[in-house]
């Protein structure tokens, strides 16, 4: 499978670098590097769209510049690419994501061990960190944990490691699907459930916690959904879109009995922890 980098300089670089992740995101972008000048990201050749990107928001928006160069990336050559660019994340030195080229820190509680390939959720992005780090002050233990758009596979890995009982992960990306399963096999975590899909794929099911780090318009589009699976007086964090989109997911959210418990925000990236009431 061929993938297409966009390398992009912008200015000015960082609300320019945020709303242009966001907005790649929209149009199939999947992984995202930040760079000195600005940044790369990378989309599946047989979704690259040159005209979707001359028609962004942000490229034709006064007050930013923005210039772009794309080339092709042939497959084998991915991991090259990923590993030049993959650091190890420590959140709040309890949760230590690293690749398996990367030494364990055998001090932090929470080791997980990532391939660094194409799919999002290495901890690097803002969303995927405020995840980790929500995850972290929750009590998982025994609960049943579902992981919407799971990327990696990271979240919900942590999920299990923090004693939950039943965990289900589910992208409806072919890559993440499969780099899902690698992973859950590289840490040792053979009782996640790995599916590949969308919100079919939960119908009938139930669960304590949700964790759906995902763009706006798809929690905007799902959460009905998402609200249907979630117990009564159940966890549900939302993640992957800018604190400006707060308003509308809240009034959504209120519709299916989800209420806001706590937010936060890590460079106008925000996360919102609700609750279902009963």
């Amino acid at each position: 499978m061929n993938y297409i980098e966009l390398t992009a300089i912008i200015s000015p670089l960082e609300v320019g670098r945020d709303i242009l992740t966001a907005e790649l995101a929209e149009i199939g972008f999947e992984s995202f590097v930040e760079t000195e000048n600005g940044l790369q990201a990378y989309v599946q050749e047989n979704d690259f769209n040159d005209a979707a990107i001359k028609g962004l928001n942000i490229i034709n928006q006064a007050g930013f510049t923005i210039d772009y160069t794309t080339k092709t990336i042939i497959d084998k050559n991915w991991n090259e690419v990923w590993e030049s660019n993959f650091d190890p994340i420590n959140v709040d030195n309890q949760c230590y994501i690293r690749a398996p080229f990367h030494n364990q820190k055998k001090e932090i509680p929470f080791d997980i061990v990532i391939e660094p390939k194409m799919s999002f959720g290495t901890g690097h992005h803002e969303t995927t960190f405020l995840m980790t780090q929500r995850l972290l002050n929750l009590d998982l233990a025994e609960k049943d944990v579902l992981d919407m758009g799971c990327g990696t596979g990271v979240l919900a890995i942590l999920a299990k490691l923090k004693k939950a009982n039943k965990v289900v992960a589910v992208d409806n990306d072919e890559w993440a699907y499969q780099n899902t399963v690698e992973n859950v096999k590289t840490n040792n975590q053979p009782t996640i459930d790995v599916r590949m899909g969308g919100s079919e794929t939960i119908v009938g099911d139930s669960y304590d916690v949700i964790i759906a780090n995902i763009n706006r318009n798809i929690l905007l589009q799902n959460m009905e959904a998402y609200a249907k699976t979630l117990k009564n007086g159940g966890t549900i964090l939302f993640s992957g879109f800018f604190s400006l989109d707060v308003p509308i997911l809240l009034e959504e959210a209120k519709k299916h009995n989800l209420n806001l418990s706590y937010q936060t925000d890590k460079n106008d990236w925000t996360l919102l922890h609700l609750i279902k009431s009963i």
